[in-house]
């Protein structure tokens, strides 16, 4: 997605499994998941409401399945902090934390152009 702000790749048990994009246009944030076409080959949904579909997944907040991938309480004040970002900012920490999630999925930032 060319016009992202920021991206992640989404990874389940190690396999990249899709992309989470974001989109920033001063007015409101727009979130776009797309599962990679090698993994809709022989990979299994990441969650529930994301069937395997090589039709994008849009929404103009950040999805709760993501925005739950996220530390809460003390331990998002310490990251917040470390990485200094706004602890608003879900998106970011979630790709400034991503390799570190419980369960089966991980969030590595990628560079946007």
């Amino acid at each position: 997605m060319n016009n992202a702000d920021r991206a992640g790749k989404v990874l389940a048990n190690g396999v990249l499994a899709g992309y989470l994009y974001e989109v920033r246009d001063g007015i409101r944030d727009l979130y776009t998941f797309v599962y990679d076409s090698e993994y809709l080959k022989s990979g299994s949904p990441i969650g529930h409401a994301f069937p395997l579909t090589d039709e994008p997944f849009l929404w103009d907040a950040l999805p709760p399945f993501f925005e739950n991938l996220v530390s809460e309480g003390w331990i998002r004040t310490h990251q917040t902090s470390r990485t200094r970002l706004d602890k608003q900012d879900s998106f970011g920490l979630l790709l400034a934390n991503g390799e570190e999630l419980i369960g089966a999925l991980s969030v590595l930032p990628v560079e946007v152009s």
